[in-house]
């Protein structure tokens, strides 16, 4: 894409080539538009549907259940190329990925079968998790209580990305038990109201916004224990993000190659008549190509930990099977916050090379600071720092959840990685919805 794609290596496997240029007319016409949507506020409705018509978000559904049984490194290299085109998309398709996931570790049965052949046929699922309200950490305002023979859910929801975009919402909510559970929700059903109300300053596109359901019908049979995530969805859902922060990094060193490559003006005291050949310039478009190649080799090393959990959560091996998802959160946390800097050094580095004049705000270049700040803003890198130094100092095990609240501490089983956010003692039995920490997260 753009005016140098960049040495970024080699597929992660010897498949990827074919499986990746089945999107990338898609991605390049994605691209095309990046710009005028950014100065425009144009949703991504079309964008979202043209790679649903390509079944993109069944990249992971097995070859015999009618995806394309793409292996975990080989989904985030896609959704690295589809973030150099405009890492809005790929934000918004992040929920759904993260449940295609839970759905391949459901128990063999109806509802397995029902949920895959939705993926197959192209259902996107969208996000209602996260609450800005005043529930305690771990806990949701947001109700799931019986009426009559009916459930019916009830409550407000923020940072609901994606949801715009998609065809079920998966909403987070306390049972008439206290129990924290899931519920599927046709976006089209009654009592759904979805609001494109996110003011954030980066990642505009992404519909991440207010989404209430007021006394929503929920089918009982689209109603989740905690349980069913799998050990490795906080890490697999934290590379999401980083895949994307990748791709914005790609981006903006194309970009920066190409207006050094057109740029005619130069300055009194530079090194050379054109900046295509002034060393100081050029040394600055290799420093942003090199922060963007190590973003991408971190996060596809990071995604073989993520495959290797993925894998062992069917080994007869207990003990590797939860090393395996210790390691994969561990190494996930230690991308993120190298990953994070990379790119974020990347993006303001690029208005080195090009002056004043790269500031102009139709050219849109503010938008990969922006955005990359947006994204490593969620889930605090000052924590992750924390958690990777404790483990390695202490041996202490990460959390395999993480979420926001109000006056609660939480509680993490050192045997399990999960977390009670009840007040009193921890509780390995209570681990809370991963990714809901802060935004969609």
């Amino acid at each position: 894409m753009g005016h140098s794609s960049g040495v970024w290596g080699r597929g992660p496997s010897a498949d990827y080539e074919k499986l990746a240029e089945r999107y990338r007319p898609a991605f390049r016409l994605i691209q095309a538009g990046a710009v005028e949507r950014e100065l425009n506020r144009k949703l991504l409705h079309e964008e979202i549907y043209s790679l649903k018509e390509k079944r993109f978000g069944a990249l992971r559904i097995p070859v015999e259940e009618g995806g394309f049984g793409a292996s975990i490194p080989e989904l985030f290299e896609l959704l690295i190329e589809l973030s150099e085109a405009d890492s809005n998309v790929t934000q918004a398709l992040r929920i759904h990925f993260g449940f295609v996931e839970r759905v391949l570790r459901l128990p063999d049965g109806d509802r397995k079968r029902r949920w895959l052949r939705r993926i197959a046929d192209g259902a996107i699922v969208g996000n209602a998790l996260t609450e800005t309200g005043g529930a305690p950490v771990g806990r949701y305002e947001t109700k799931l209580a019986s009426q009559g023979e009916r459930l019916r859910v009830s409550g407000t929801k923020f940072y609901s990305t994606g949801t715009l975009y998609a065809d079920w919402i998966v909403v987070g909510a306390e049972s008439e038990d206290g129990d924290i559970v899931t519920a599927l929700i046709p976006s089209t059903a009654s009592g759904v109201e979805i609001a494109d109300d996110w003011e954030g300053f980066g990642q505009t596109l992404t519909g991440s916004g207010t989404t209430i359901f007021r006394e929503t019908p929920v089918d009982p049979g689209e109603v989740y224990a905690r349980d069913t995530y799998p050990k490795y969805a906080a890490a697999f859902a934290q590379l999401v993000h980083l895949s994307t922060l990748a791709g914005i990094a790609r981006a903006a060193a194309s970009d920066v190659s190409k207006a050094i490559a057109e740029r005619r003006r130069t300055y009194s005291h530079a090194a050379a008549g054109r900046s295509s050949e002034d060393p100081q310039v050029l040394q600055v478009a290799g420093r942003v190509h090199s922060h963007a190649y190590a973003a991408g080799a971190i996060v596809l090393k990071a995604a073989e930990a993520v495959q290797r959990a993925c894998d062992a959560q069917d080994a007869e091996d207990a003990a590797f099977a939860d090393r395996s998802s210790v390691e994969a959160e561990i190494e996930a946390a230690q991308a993120q916050t190298v990953v994070a800097r990379l790119v974020l050094e990347a993006a303001s580095a690029l208005f080195d090379a090009l002056g004043a004049s790269a500031t102009i705000r139709s050219k849109a270049l503010d938008r990969y600071w922006r955005n990359a700040r947006t994204i490593a803003s969620h889930n605090p890198l000052i924590y992750k720092e924390r958690i990777v130094g404790d483990y390695a100092v202490n041996g202490t095990r990460p959390a395999f959840a993480w979420q926001t609240g109000i006056g609660a501490t939480v509680h993490t089983d050192p045997t399990t990685g999960d977390g009670d956010a009840r007040l009193g003692p921890p509780s390995s039995s209570q681990g809370f919805t991963p990714n809901s920490n802060s935004k969609e997260s």
